[in-house]
């Protein structure tokens, strides 16, 4: 049993082609791009910045934003040479395949299928809260048996979240250029949203808000027990607050909010030109998102003093603390549409890694038929639909979001390996974009990986590592035995002819 046997990218890209498995290529440099900023502008603009400011950075989390931001260049760089490289759907499971082999691919994949669909539940959670907030600036209320899942503040099932994924799935089921076209148009509007957020609040700051801009250290040691960050255990590192290392330890947290680059990989199959289109979508989403992040949190910082911004709306509260509420309720608005964006796009990716590990045999092969009209994975995009639509109406899922943290991670650091590996296994590979300097660009990118993973608390490695046992079961009670690699492997053993015994 050969646990590490590669699927060629020859054979990857030929796969593509097989009539029952094409997608169809109908996206620009300018879907993906807007796909990239889509998923990426959501809960992090509209919640992380005043969190962190408040808590670790002062008004200094912008340089927190700009240092994440270098931290996931890193890794989009990797993505973008595996990417145009082997334009197949699946991202990090398809890269893995090609070069660490079947195992290691099936551990990334069932990570990517954990990470995907549990944050389209928790982001859809989210959006809830928000709608029913504009709702209630409408004066129209809604229960709360049907805002919360079973058990959180008196609720039975929350209703709009189930009905958002279900929307968004019925539009991905549609067509990938129809899912493209809704999701330009409210990102539009979700850049109009922070665009105003960044040119009206210039108007409302204050230099003294900005003084000290790196306040001074505190340690802070009220985090204990499996909530404490894997560092902290490891090394008896106490965390800080503000200083330096504030600054630092702030970007473990605003890393999360650009998360989600990486799903433009996943649409490397439905690419027009993956060779060119592919690098343009990751790293210019990265550069824009980048940019409007530090601006806002600049602006933020400016209108209200770090220790009073709030951490649910700090946005929105901004301005309601200078006298504007009705800034405060355009904000909401567009936090309504950036979150829906947010989960239309994780439903893609999550419905493409589904179906590249389905067209390879370790899932049930029938799952990854193509819409003989639409050209889409209809099969697993509507259960994965249904599965997010599950979760995000009847589990509470506050206690298990940074799984999804940890997961996004894990795929960063293996497709940084994975550049690597390919570079010496097939040199001879056609690279329409090269990382620039290998190997120093992937080993800086794995050990970023590492830094933001040991940051995270201990709890949420030991539900990962509780993920990943299932996982391997799963693989060897049915991958490994369905396997399209394991089958050739078979055919190839019985055509070859024996040796004639004298």
């Amino acid at each position: 049993m050969n646990l590490f046997r590669t699927k060629s990218v020859e054979q990857s890209i030929r796969d593509t082609e097989e009539p029952t498995h094409r997608l169809r290529r109908d996206l620009s440099a300018f879907d993906l791009l807007v796909f990239g900023v889509g998923v990426i502008i959501g809960t992090g603009i509209f919640v992380l910045t005043g969190q962190v400011a408040r808590d670790k950075a002062g008004p200094a989390v912008a340089l927190s934003f700009v240092i994440a931001a270098v931290v996931c260049g890193l890794a989009a760089l990797c993505y973008a040479e595996f990417s145009s490289t082997v334009p197949v759907a699946g991202s990090a499971y398809t890269f893995s395949y090609a070069t660490l082999g079947e195992f290691p691919a099936w551990v990334i994949g069932w990570d990517l299928i954990l990470e995907l669909a549990l944050g389209a539940a928790v982001v859809a959670v989210g959006w809830s809260g928000y709608a029913d907030s504009l709702l209630s600036d409408a004066h129209v209320h809604l229960p709360a048996a049907i805002l919360h899942p079973p058990g959180e503040d008196g609720g039975v099932v929350n209703v709009p979240a189930i009905l958002l994924v279900l929307v968004v799935t019925t539009l991905l089921v549609l067509g990938v250029k129809v899912s493209s076209r809704v999701n330009a148009v409210v990102v539009t509007i979700k850049l109009f949203v922070v665009l105003l957020v960044i040119g009206a609040g210039l108007f409302f700051v204050k230099g003294a808000n900005y003084h000290p801009f790196i306040p001074p250290a505190e340690s802070n040691t009220t985090v204990k027990g499996g909530a404490a960050p894997l560092m902290q255990v490891l090394f008896g590192i106490t965390p800080v607050s503000y200083g330096w290392l504030g600054v630092l330890a702030a970007v473990a947290v605003v890393f999360f909010a650009y998360i989600g680059f990486d799903i433009v990989a996943t649409a490397a199959e439905e690419a027009r030109r993956p060779q060119r289109d592919l690098p343009i979508g990751l790293i210019g989403s990265l550069l824009v998102t980048a940019v409007l992040y530090a601006a806002v949190s600049l602006v933020v910082a400016g209108m209200q003093n770090y220790k009073d911004l709030s951490v649910g709306a700090p946005l929105a509260d901004a301005f309601r603390a200078v006298g504007h509420p009705g800034f405060a309720t355009v904000i909401s608005f567009g936090a309504v549409a950036g979150l829906t964006t947010v989960v239309l796009i994780l439903l893609l990716g999550q419905s493409r890694v589904f179906f590249a590990m389905s067209r390879d045999g370790l899932l049930p092969a029938r799952l990854a038929v193509v819409h003989p009209r639409f050209g889409t994975p209809y099969r697993s995009t509507i259960i994965m639909g249904t599965l997010v639509a599950a979760l995000a109406g009847f589990i509470p899922l506050a206690k298990l979001a940074e799984l999804v943290n940890i997961g996004t991670l894990f795929a960063f650091l293996v497709v940084s390996i994975g550049v690597l590996v390919l570079r010496r296994t097939r040199p001879d590979l056609p690279r329409a974009f090269r990382t620039p300097l290998v190997p120093f660009v992937p080993i800086l990118s794995v050990l970023a990986c590492l830094f933001v993973m040991i940051n995270l608390p201990v709890e949420t490695w030991l539900r990962f590592f509780a993920w990943m046992a299932l996982g391997t079961g799963v693989y060897f009670a049915y991958g490994q035995r369905h396997s399209r690699l394991v089958k050739a492997d078979a055919r190839a053993r019985a055509e070859t002819p024996r040796p004639v015994q004298s």
